[in-house]
């Protein structure tokens, strides 16, 4: 197998599971009317099975912000990530049509249009742009620099997926009830697009006007996890870094500011 076909087939894994459970936690008539522990849970399992599938393979990024986080420390060639990329983001669109293929009977009996796009991409609880987008900020940066973290110790041989699977599930309920946690931009994005093109009855819109929002923030957080961990845990700071803090600092205080302006002016 190639690594562009180990990468589609990863986070197409990925979806089907992880978009799976949320159908069947938000879709009407389904014998899985579940919570976020159920959601969280499930979605650690989806991407360590994706782990397991490819990571032989490819190193199993299924997501374009480890792609670029590991390619900004040095730990995977440049040359590779629009290949990566691509992938990912065929296979989360693969993989939600699969999923609406096998949920056809209860997208008819769901009135409800924002349960419906859940089973596709993310949406905030609270909308405030620049908050949403550091909480995709911080989500992604955990991500990349837990699974930095992983890679610096010695587990027994075919464990690290699922310890990269816990990490995920930590993710989710420590800082994930705020946007959905996509921290993948291919996880958000190629089922959006799935959402907007497929028949699906009573969806609604796709909410473009959000999309950007966890696209952004995971490659913003994945790339800075990255910089990160070699500035402070291998002592090798970059002017990227410096430049990374920056940017991360500004955008979480002009976060802090419309916050606290809305506060105000209430």
């Amino acid at each position: 197998m190639t690594e562009f076909m180990g990468e589609l087939i990863g986070t197409m894994i990925l979806i089907i599971l992880g978009g799976g459970v949320i159908a069947g936690a938000n879709l009407k008539d389904t014998k899985a009317q579940g919570n976020w522990v159920l959601i969280t849970i499930a979605w650690g399992l989806a991407v360590a099975m994706g782990v397991y599938a490819v990571g032989n393979i490819t190193g199993a990024h299924i997501n374009p912000a480890v792609t670029l986080g590991l390619a900004v420390v040095g730990d995977f060639a440049w040359a590779k990530v629009p290949m990566y990329i691509l992938a990912q983001m065929i296979g989360a669109f693969v993989g939600a049509v699969i999923v609406f293929f096998h949920y056809m009977p209860h997208w008819k009996d769901t009135e409800d249009q924002l349960a419906i796009k859940s089973v596709f991409c993310t949406d905030p609880a609270i909308r405030s742009p620049i908050s949403n987008l550091v909480s995709e900020i911080v989500g992604t940066f955990v991500l990349v620099m837990g699974i930095l973290f992983i890679g610096a110790n010695d587990f027994t041989q075919g464990l690290n997926p699922l310890i990269v699977g816990l990490l995920i599930v930590a993710i989710g309920m420590s800082l994930g009830s705020t946007t959905g946690y996509a921290i993948n931009p291919a996880r958000d994005l190629g089922p959006r697009i799935a959402h907007a093109v497929l028949p699906i009855p009573g969806k609604g819109g796709s909410d473009w006007g959000y999309s950007w929002i966890p696209v952004l923030g995971p490659i913003i957080g994945g790339m800075y996890g990255g910089l990160f961990y070699q500035a402070i845990f291998q002592a090798e700071p970059s002017l990227w870094f410096w430049l990374g803090s920056v940017v991360v600092v500004g955008i979480m205080v002009s976060s802090m500011r419309i916050e606290l302006k809305k506060q105000q002016t209430a």
